[in-house]
């Protein structure tokens, strides 16, 4: 590793609401040398998603009664009252992160790819398509919608990927018979509602029966918002719910595609299939600089730092801690300010103002509640 003198402190990947919200807190703690670099634009991904898909969370507008937006990712602000919508679309909700990044004046560098990151003696060596960038500490916050699972079983390749349709009202129009959708967690059923909007007749295959699981936990079962969308779609007969039904792989022959289950049930549709098979996530990108348990999942500290490589962090979605998932943006919020907490106490920084976000229920870093991993 060579030695560099690193010309930032803090280096964020990513300006969705994980990077922009944990960049407010760095702020609050008065870091000056840090940047937030993004490929595209603020709220990228979520400008990205097909054009009727709307946050599963509600927004509320509550800051005067001294509660937070559930979609909100700093204190006093509210996509509810910025938006009015309750659960906004996501080019909104991308309007409205610019809108945040621009408010709080956070230095974001757009047009920045970033090809690697490289650990070097005094932090590390990002490799951009617009030069190199030294810093001290790196937050992954680049996200998991714009990396796709594709390669689940084989075919994969011949379906089209739920991500990738950039309007259910479009897609269908090109449409020839029964839907499959192939998955049945939240991004299946989501599409599934947008077809049948569409007046299309929906086939969902779930490996499992997502759709029944119970839990308070919306990371381990379908939300309260698709819940209530699902017992409509199913009112109109035109949706088919299939559990049990692992994937073996999908065939194309003589203009049809050939759904195999691994238990022999096979299925026959001639319109493309919707993958609904999840992300793989940005952390893939960052090959061995983070330790995986046996499923596959990267290894986190206690404050969200690589396991194999120090002074690297995460934020957002992939962030696991013992049975916890921080898949939501109400969720993973509560951890921006323990990473700062640790950045900023090696940087000698003023810890202080921490303080508010503690208060306002926005620092998790205890995992207990009544002796037992909290689901209250």
């Amino acid at each position: 590793m060579s030695t560099v003198v690193p010309e930032l402190d803090v280096v964020i990947v990513g300006a969705g609401p994980a990077g922009l919200g944990t960049g407010v807190v760095l702020q609050d703690l008065g870091l000056d040398a840090f940047a937030i670099l993004e490929r595209y634009e603020p709220g990228a991904s979520f400008a990205r998603w097909p054009a009727e898909m709307r946050l599963i969370t509600p927004s509320f507008t509550a800051n005067g009664h001294g509660l937070l937006d559930l979609n909100a990712i700093a204190l006093g602000v509210s996509p509810a009252y910025s938006l009015w919508s309750e659960h906004p679309t996501g080019a909104a909700y991308a309007r409205w992160l610019a809108g945040f990044a621009e408010r709080f004046d956070l230095p974001v560098r757009t047009g920045v790819d970033v090809w690697s990151v490289e650990p070097i003696a005094d932090g590390f060596r990002l490799h951009t398509n617009q030069g190199e960038v030294t810093t001290r500490f790196v937050i992954w916050a680049a996200g998991e919608f714009q990396y796709p699972r594709l390669d689940t079983f084989p075919g994969a390749d011949l379906c089209v990927h739920s991500a990738s349709v950039e309007s259910w009202a479009t897609w269908s129009e090109s449409t020839d018979g029964p839907v499959m959708v192939l998955g049945g967690a939240e991004s299946g059923i989501d599409a599934a509602m947008h077809l049948i909007d569409q007046g299309e007749e929906v086939l969902v295959l779930d490996a499992g029966r997502f759709w029944d699981r119970e839990s308070s936990d919306p990371s381990l079962a379908l939300s309260p918002f698709t819940r209530e969308r699902l017992a409509a779609a199913m009112r109109t007969g035109l949706l088919t719910l299939v559990g049990d039904a692992r994937i073996k792989q999908v065939d194309r022959d003589d203009g049809n595609w050939i759904v195999r289950a691994e238990d022999g049930r096979v299925w026959t549709t001639s319109t493309v299939p919707v993958l609904a098979t999840g992300f793989t996530g940005s952390i893939s990108l960052l090959g061995d600089l983070f330790s995986r348990d046996e499923t596959g999942k990267p290894l986190f500290s206690i404050v969200d730092e690589s396991t194999r490589t120090p002074g690297l962090f995460a934020v957002g979605p992939a962030v696991h801690q013992e049975s916890f998932s921080f898949c939501f943006i109400y969720k993973f919020r509560q951890r921006f300010a323990v990473v700062a907490q640790e950045i900023g106490a090696r940087l000698g920084l003023d810890l202080a103002p921490l303080d508010d976000y503690r208060a306002a229920n926005l620092f998790l870093d205890d995992f207990t509640c009544c002796g037992e991993s909290c689901r209250c």
